[in-house]
């Protein structure tokens, strides 16, 4: 036996007396590392159907807009490159300072600023991750973007009813299946039980009211009114329902001819005026007081983006119109859900202060 021959078998047996004493799972992670430190690769499959080569391991990923900085954030906040846009100000209120500060790539589709190339070349992600409704056509702009950067893109679907499976498409994707499956287990469990809720109660009409002179609304059948129209009779019907966060514009006539029992405001809209607007007081539900506001902080609870924060919204929007039928605490699964989806210990006083413009005088 020459010296090779017995470095190989001295190597073997180590090898040998190493995976039986640390078990299968270390030695599944030993071989993860010692491949992909070969540039080892893997298959993923996209929800459109794309099949996209892969680093066996991936650490470092980047994000295609906000709907997926909110979905992805809350799995796997340590492997982001950066975020596809600027925190809201309340952000640094709930979130650790160094996700906060996380650079701004820009996003795909839509937004104040399109995907910043360069800035993602340079910050070493491994994968672009875009989440929620598939556009028109994405299946090509994926796949240029992919030839044009040499990073792969991937595309998760997720809508209200299917954020467990998102989630654990996304646990997938980034090798923490244990992790995803707790979220998704939470999405699963809260959509049911809004749900039975919906289903147990006479929906009240009602109307989303945005913008800064509240004359934009949400329409029914809109990718961002599944949450409006599951808990409530949303009397928004016309002919083209917007895509956009925004929503249709109409005019103050239209709103009263609609003559809604009740009126959610959108943050940063008119929610402090309309009692003292001529105009608005021309509304029964103004009149009567059925109207509040969407909590915000760090994303507003209904959506805009519509990404998995609107679980959230839900428990509040059924809370809030219909809190005999809504019988849980409504702070317990708030807390619950900023330390899943925010990694943040809420405090009653951060709660309230959330809620002020809603149900939180009611409550404490």
């Amino acid at each position: 036996m020459n010296a090779g021959q017995a470095l190989s078998m001295v190597l073997a047996l180590i090898l040998t007396l190493s995976l039986t004493s640390c078990g299968k799972a270390n030695a599944a992670s030993w071989m993860a590392e010692s491949a992909q430190a070969k540039g080892a690769t893997r298959t993923f499959t996209d929800s459109v159907g794309r099949t996209v080569e892969l680093p066996a391991k991936i650490d470092r990923v980047a994000l295609s807009g906000s709907l997926a900085q909110i979905f992805v954030f809350a799995l796997a906040p340590h492997k982001l490159v950066g975020i596809s846009n600027a925190w809201h100000a309340s952000a640094a209120e709930f979130l650790d300072a160094k996700h906060c500060n996380l650079p701004v790539l820009g996003q795909l589709y839509g937004g104040k600023g399109g995907l910043n190339l360069e800035t993602l070349l340079s910050s070493g992600a491994q994968a672009v991750i875009d989440v929620g409704e598939p556009k028109d056509g994405i299946a090509e702009d994926l796949y240029a973007l992919q030839a044009q950067t040499g990073i792969p893109f991937v595309h998760i679907s997720a809508t209200l009813d299917t954020m467990g499976a998102a989630y654990r498409k996304l646990g997938e994707l980034l090798g923490m299946p244990e992790e995803a499956e707790t979220l998704a287990a939470y999405c699963e469990e809260t959509y049911d039980k809004v749900r039975a809720i919906a289903d147990s109660v006479e929906k009240v009409n009602l109307l989303y009211v945005t913008g800064t002179n509240g004359l934009n609304v949400i329409a029914k059948n809109s990718y961002h009114s599944e949450v409006i129209d599951l808990l409530g009779n949303n009397l928004a019907v016309v002919d083209q329902p917007s895509s956009k966060g925004t929503g249709n514009e109409v005019d103050l006539e239209q709103i009263l001819n609609w003559n809604p029992d009740y009126i959610i405001f959108a943050p940063e809209s008119i929610y402090e005026t309309v009692a003292d607007d001529p105009l608005w007081r021309n509304l029964p539900a103004i009149q009567n007081g059925n109207y509040c506001e969407v909590p915000e902080g760090p994303w507003n609870w209904l959506g805009f983006p519509p990404s998995v924060q609107r679980l959230l919204g839900m428990l509040w929007m059924a809370k809030a119109l219909y809190p005999d039928a809504a019988n849980y605490d409504l702070y317990e699964e708030a807390a619950r859900y900023y330390q899943l989806f925010y990694h943040c210990n809420l405090t009653w006083e951060q709660y309230h202060a959330l809620v002020a413009h809603s149900i939180g005088q009611k409550e404490g």
